[in-house]
């Protein structure tokens, strides 16, 4: 077994998350609308509109979304015909430009068949028409052909009532085709969502253990995680890891060691024979990993007195942490909910570390929040501390741990939540990581400042009915992960 590569770390506090791990690619598909009847009506038009729809067509087009641009629909036996293409592209996400006036006959096959979330573009070609220019026209004709030309409103109700009727979900954004930042922000948030959405279900989630016994807010319906998001569940055996570190050379442990020292702040009353069982458990991780293509993971072990069960378990804080750096997070206590939300937060490029109420300083008006276990190691402020424990409180075992505070700035808080009513909701928050003292105990730890107060927040927060984890990331990010619930037909909470 070789040595895999080590994640650098920037030095730059308040740099992005370079290498963050992000939603692979998408298919966005297009198309806008208009009557047929007009055509022949009023010379160009089409033309225009055609035009209108090719730059929202460059506007949508980045890195990993293909844009599956069907043309105009005018008609019913064209909306057939487009709603075949999009089907057959297998589409992710369907943009409705609305270009002029158009029958929602026209419209309805389309997104009915296709089956894609909607979101319907109510997009001007202009702030404001050229009244004195329009109005010198003259020929009513031309008048009447560039009025149909802005007239992007005008069956916006129509289409809105038949999608109702139809039981067909959509969004609206409403704004100007150019220089209109407020919506092309709102739109790429849309596509930001979908590729959040699409990788989700994409994702393989392996977990390996079981739950901590008597942490009844974690226990999850795994079916139901599976039939929300699409996420693919691999079970692991603690076993496999075992024998995986039994493969590991010693060469290979002594290149992952050094490469902690170049990743993390290594203290120096760390035990080497600590870090070098830490450096096997993480090699043997990065294999089990590999070999399942997970993109994501759970775990827990309570041991019973079998050693080498004991000894991953106990040696795994690191090799955790540098794959939840790498775009793979991973969640302690078997926490299913939170491993997803980590990931979630992770795909929006944010990060998501695992996290837990630490305390409260009123003094300061401060929640402090960490956990034991991994760390995202990406999103902390400097760099990354390793300290030795002569006992992991709770669990089995002692050795090397991680300490480390989230990057201060803006920064949100996830929760996947599990309902009353056999459903999946998503609470989040928006918070400030300040500066301040905080718990030297080997664990992740942050002072997060709500704008409702420390007190209001977590009365509000636990009012939902969370699970006692929740992943953070850096950014705000509460408008994208409301979008992403809407994309997925579950409800979202912003408390603050």
């Amino acid at each position: 077994m070789t040595s895999s590569n080590i994640l650098p770390v920037s030095s730059n506090a308040n740099a992005s998350i370079a290498g963050a791990s992000t939603a692979g690619g998408i298919r966005v598909g297009l198309f806008g609308i208009g009557l047929d009847a007009y055509w022949p009506q009023f010379a160009g038009l089409r033309e225009r509109l055609e035009g209108y729809l090719g730059r929202v067509a460059q506007k949508l087009a980045r890195p990993g979304v293909e844009v599956v641009n069907v043309g105009l629909v005018d008609n019913p036996d064209r909306a057939r015909a487009a709603a075949s293409e999009l089907r057959r592209a297998d589409v992710d996400l369907i943009f409705l430009h609305v270009t002029t006036y158009a029958l929602s006959s026209t419209v309805l096959p389309v997104v009915r068949r296709a089956k894609a979330p909607v979101i319907v573009l109510n997009l001007a070609p202009e702030a404001a028409i050229d009244y004195a220019a329009f109005n010198k026209l003259g020929d009513r004709t031309r008048m009447t052909g560039d009025w149909l030309a802005h007239c992007s409103a005008c069956p916006v109700p129509e289409i809105a009532n038949v999608f109702n009727r139809a039981g067909i979900r959509f969004h609206q954004v409403t704004g100007v085709l150019d220089d209109d930042p407020v919506c092309w922000n709102e739109i790429d948030a849309w596509v930001g969502a979908a590729r959040v959405a699409a990788g989700m279900a994409d994702n393989r989630l392996g977990l390996m253990g079981h739950y901590y016994c008597g942490m009844l807010d974690i226990y999850s319906d795994v079916t139901l995680q599976c039939a929300t998001f699409g996420t693919h569940v691999e079970m692991l055996e603690v076993e496999e890891l075992v024998a995986l570190r039994r493969a590991v050379a010693g060469a290979d442990i002594a290149a992952r060691v050094a490469g902690f020292r170049e990743v993390f702040d290594v203290q120096p009353d760390c035990d080497a024979e600590d870090l070098a069982e830490a450096a096997r458990t993480s090699l043997a991780l990065d294999r089990l990993v590999a070999e399942h293509r997970l993109g994501s993971m759970a775990y827990y072990h309570k041991g019973s007195g079998v050693p080498e069960c004991e000894a991953a378990i106990s040696s795994i804080i690191l090799g955790t942490s540098l794959l939840t750096g790498r775009g793979v997070p991973v969640a302690g206590e078997y926490e299913v909910k939170n491993a997803q939300a980590m990931k979630i937060m992770d795909l929006f490029g944010a990060g998501g570390s695992f996290t837990e109420y630490y305390a409260m300083d009123f003094a300061d008006d401060v929640v402090l929040m960490g956990h034991d276990g991994p760390g995202h190691i990406r999103i902390a402020q400097g760099k990354t501390k390793v300290r030795p424990l002569k006992v992991y409180h709770g669990k089995v075992g002692r050795g090397v741990s991680v300490e480390m505070t989230v990057r201060h700035g803006p920064v949100t808080l996830l929760s996947v939540v599990e309902t009353r009513d056999g459903k999946l909701m998503l609470l989040c928050a928006e918070a400030e990581s300040v500066a301040g003292p905080v718990l030297e105990i080997g664990n992740t730890n942050s002072r997060y400042r709500f704008s409702c107060g420390a007190r209001e927040f977590v009365n509000r927060w636990a009012s939902h009915g969370p699970a006692h984890h929740c992943a953070v990331g850096v950014g705000r990010i509460s408008a994208k992960i409301e979008k992403l619930g809407q994309l997925l037909g579950i409800g979202t909470v912003r408390v603050c």
